[in-house]
C-alpha cells in the first residue's frame, strides 16, 4: 500500500479547515483502499483565530490517523510552514496545497495518475487570474520573466505551490536547511522530472487573503536574493561604468575650460557630481547589505520553525523514515 501525506500550511484560516478535510476526502473517495491511504497534515503558523482549535475538533471527529497537526508557538511565516510539513511527512506522495481552497482538491486524482506515469512532481498551473487586480497579474507576470532571465531558473509561469511529489524529492528539499527559504525557487533548482495541470483562478472558500500587494513584493525581492547574485555583478559593472563617464567628463571639462575665457564658478557641476556619485554609493552599499544581512541571519543558524505541540510522535516520523 502507498500512503499519501497532504501538507496544508494555515495562518488563521478557522472557517476553511473542515471545508478543505471535506473537498479532499470526496475527491480521494475513490482510491483504492488497498493500493492507497492518506492523511491530512494541518501546520498551524501561529494562528490568532480558532484555526487550531477546529483541527483538533476534525482530529477528534476523522481520527488521529487522518488528521495530523503541527502547531507553532508563533507565526513564522509560510515558508517555514512548508518546511515544517515536508519534514513531518513521511508518505510515499506528498501533496503541498494551499487551506483556501484556491488550490482545487478536484485535481488530486489526476496529479497522482501522473506520478503513477513515473513523473517525480506534477504540479499545477494557474492560467487564468480572473477576479485578481490587473496589476497584480502584471507583476506577477514580469517577476517570472527577470528571475528567469537573471537566476537561469526554469519557472512556469502560473506555477503553484500546489504539487504532488514522491519521497526523493521531498527529502531533497527538505535536506537543504537555509533560513531564508523561497521554496518556489527550491523546486525549480533541483530538477526531477516535472508535469504540469494547467487551472483557472478560484476564488477563495471563505475568509481572507493574508497577502497584501507589498507583503507580494517583499516575498518576490526575497526569492530574487535568494538565487540571484546577478545585483552585485551588476554593482561591479554599474562602478565601472560610473568610472569610464567620470573620465570622458574630465576631458570633455579640461578641454572647455582651456577654450573657453569666461568666468567660471563649478558650482553646478560640483553639486550634480556630488549627488549622482552619493545616491550611487548608498544603493551599492543597499545592495551588498541585502546579501550581508541573509549571510547574517544564516550565520546565526536559528531554527526555522519553533514547535508549541503536534498529534505526530517524532519517533514515529523517524521510524517510517526509516
Amino acid at each position: 500500500m502507498k500512503t499519501i501525506d497532504i501538507v496544508v500550511p494555515c495562518f488563521n484560516e478557522s472557517s476553511c479547515i473542515a471545508l478543505l478535510y471535506s473537498e479532499i476526502e470526496k475527491n480521494l473517495i475513490h482510491l483504492d483502499k488497498k493500493e492507497y491511504s492518506w492523511c491530512v497534515i494541518y501546520v498551524d503558523d501561529g494562528s490568532k483565530d480558532d484555526t487550531l482549535y477546529n483541527i483538533k475538533k476534525l482530529v477528534r471527529e476523522k481520527g488521529h490517523d487522518t488528521v495530523k497537526y503541527i502547531s507553532f508557538s508563533r507565526n513564522f511565516g509560510k515558508e517555514a510552514a512548508i518546511y515544517a510539513g515536508l519534514s513531518y511527512a513521511k508518505a510515499d506522495y506528498v501533496v503541498l496545497m494551499d487551506a483556501d481552497l484556491q488550490h482545487p482538491p478536484a485535481l488530486l486524482p489526476q496529479m497522482l495518475s501522473k506520478i503513477e506515469e513515473g513523473y517525480d512532481c506534477c504540479g499545477a498551473r494557474r492560467v487564468s487570474r480572473e477576479g485578481e487586480p490587473k496589476v497584480r497579474s502584471l507583476f506577477s507576470r514580469f517577476w517570472y520573466k527577470a528571475m528567469k532571465l537573471l537566476t537561469g531558473l526554469e519557472m512556469t509561469q502560473g506555477g503553484s505551490d500546489y504539487r504532488v511529489m514522491t519521497r526523493q524529492v521531498v527529502s531533497t528539499i527538505v535536506s537543504m536547511k537555509e533560513k531564508e527559504r523561497f521554496t518556489k525557487g527550491l523546486f525549480s533548482w533541483v530538477g526531477f522530472s516535472t508535469c504540469w495541470i494547467e487551472y483557472k483562478n478560484v476564488e477563495r472558500a471563505a475568509g481572507r487573503t493574508k497577502w497584501s500587494f507589498w507583503g507580494l513584493c517583499r516575498y518576490a525581492v526575497s526569492g530574487f536574493i535568494a538565487f540571484a547574485t546577478t545585483p552585485l555583478r551588476a554593482a561591479v559593472w554599474l562602478g565601472f561604468t560610473i568610472d569610464i563617464i567620470t573620465f570622458i567628463y574630465a576631458i570633455h571639462f579640461l578641454i572647455t575650460n582651456i577654450r573657453s575665457t569666461g568666468p567660471r564658478t563649478g558650482y553646478a557641476t560640483i553639486v550634480i557630481l556630488l549627488m549622482f556619485f552619493g545616491g550611487t554609493i548608498i544603493l551599492l552599499l543597499g545592495i551588498i547589505g541585502e546579501y550581508l544581512a541573509r549571510i547574517y541571519i544564516e550565520s546565526k543558524d536559528r531554527p526555522i520553525f519553533i514547535l508549541k505541540e503536534s498529534n505526530i510522535s517524532k519517533d514515529d516520523s523517524d521510524k517510517k523514515n526509516n
